[in-house]
């Protein structure tokens, strides 16, 4: 907790000591509480008896120790909870978590709840608005026994306005978002990005929000609060400068492939062989770029001298240096603006990605011992501290692998168990 005295040779997280009740599913508060399990809080995940998370069935692919080896992939699609293998999307966003068995539609397994809740820190569901009221779970249910209680509420469209009750999925959202009507290539299809990035944004938005409202509580006088974070909302702030250049313009942003709509030259340009990317962020770059292309002619034109001179004649310019990046190979391209300090890159895929020396010094490959997957791996944290870590301390678990353990903290002895088992609530 914030002000407490650490261990300076202590590997605990910046966390360690709360507890998240993560009764979210998919993608979305997935993603939150594993950035929160990564930070070294405790994390209890709530999952249906014998489903589990959705994306559990979400194969292929899925790690599996008998498909090529530990870890190997199981293209086999089947359920991926019963042959012992574990879906790749589920490992994605799920370490650092215990996974306990809970039937909420009981009142047993939404008592249990209630008990969990009591001595939480921060508890995280992302449900259709008015679920967990309607099983008086929400947050003025929980907050008289728990006045600490930092409750997280994710949805597609937040808890007011007239589409609350509307059901939303990613693609839903960058399109009403507005992201897809920038994203493709000029004259193109709209297109979604290629991550569900409306999900993963909220997500972090989440996970931003519940750390100030924990900072918050312990500045000041201990109470929690409710926090509320909507996808569509999340995809409305990221529109960012496209949104302030239609309010300044009055000219909504249309699709421009790669390029950028303030800053030129600033795209993919395709080489003899594949393509380069080139950032020309400032005008400093620029005369360095023109030397590089050995094209002393772009430097003395005064169209292109200015940034914004290269905005205005985009087009003219686009076409010169599309014809010069066409006559070179992409590693020709790259070498040469490098060795003039221009920012450039060839377009890599992710397993090129993983295998850079440079995410490798960053720890941002990462693996678990799966109980019956073997080794799973998956992205890395990329937040990094001084003292206090983020590690991976749990592989991602299998349906059900705590259930027992942590009713057992919670003070449930083997009657109450038996008791929960005979009303449904937990699976035999």
């Amino acid at each position: 907790m914030v002000g407490e005295a650490r261990d300076p040779e202590s590997d605990a997280g910046p966390l360690d000591g709360l507890t998240v009740l993560d009764l979210s599913r998919v993608l979305v508060g997935p993603f939150c509480t594993m950035q929160l399990g990564d930070l070294g809080a405790e994390v209890i995940k709530v999952e249906r008896p014998g489903q589990g998370d959705q994306t559990r069935t979400w194969v292929p692919p899925a790690f599996s120790k008998g498909a090529g080896g530990s870890g190997g992939s199981n293209e086999s699609g089947d359920d991926n909870e019963n042959d012992g293998s574990a879906s790749a999307y589920y490992v994605s966003v799920n370490r650092n978590k215990r996974s306990i068995q809970l039937d909420l539609t009981t009142e047993a397994g939404r008592a249990v709840v209630r008990d969990l809740a009591r001595e939480a820190d921060v508890l995280v569901e992302n449900f259709r608005v008015g679920k967990m009221a309607e099983w008086d779970l929400d947050y003025g249910d929980l907050v008289d026994e728990n006045p600490g209680l930092v409750y997280c509420a994710i949805s597609g469209y937040g808890e007011w306005g007239p589409d609350r009750d509307e059901p939303a999925y990613d693609i839903m959202m960058q399109a009403r978002g507005g992201f897809m009507s920038f994203t493709g290539v000029e004259g193109g299809p709209p297109v979604r990005i290629g991550v569900a990035l409306a999900d993963v944004g909220a997500g972090m938005y989440a996970t931003q929000a519940i750390l100030a409202a924990l900072l918050e509580r312990e500045l000041g006088d201990g109470r929690g609060q409710k926090i509320d974070v909507s996808l569509l909302d999340g995809q409305a702030a990221w529109t960012s400068y496209m949104a302030t250049n239609y309010f300044a313009s009055g000219e909504p942003p249309g699709r421009m492939g790669s390029k950028h709509p303030n800053i030129v030259p600033y795209r993919a340009f395709e080489t003899a062989d594949d393509y380069v990317v080139v950032a020309c962020s400032s005008d400093r770059f620029w005369p360095p770029l023109c030397e590089a292309l050995d094209r002393p002619d772009l430097l003395a034109d005064e169209r292109f001298e200015k940034n914004e001179g290269r905005v205005r004649n985009r087009e003219a310019l686009d076409r010169e240096l599309e014809e010069t990046f066409a006559a070179l190979s992409t590693d020709e391209a790259v070498a040469t603006l490098k060795e003039h300090d221009v920012p450039a890159s060839r377009v890599r895929d992710v397993s090129e990605v993983f295998a850079d020396p440079q995410i490798e010094a960053r720890d941002m490959l990462a693996e678990a011992e799966h109980p019956t997957a073997g080794t799973v791996r998956f992205p890395g944290s990329p937040m990094h501290f001084s003292r206090t870590p983020t590690t991976v301390r749990r592989h991602p678990p299998a349906l059900g692998e705590h259930t027992e353990s942590v009713l057992r903290e919670y003070g449930y002895g083997d009657g109450d168990i038996d008791e929960l088992r005979g009303r449904g609530a937990i699976p035999e």
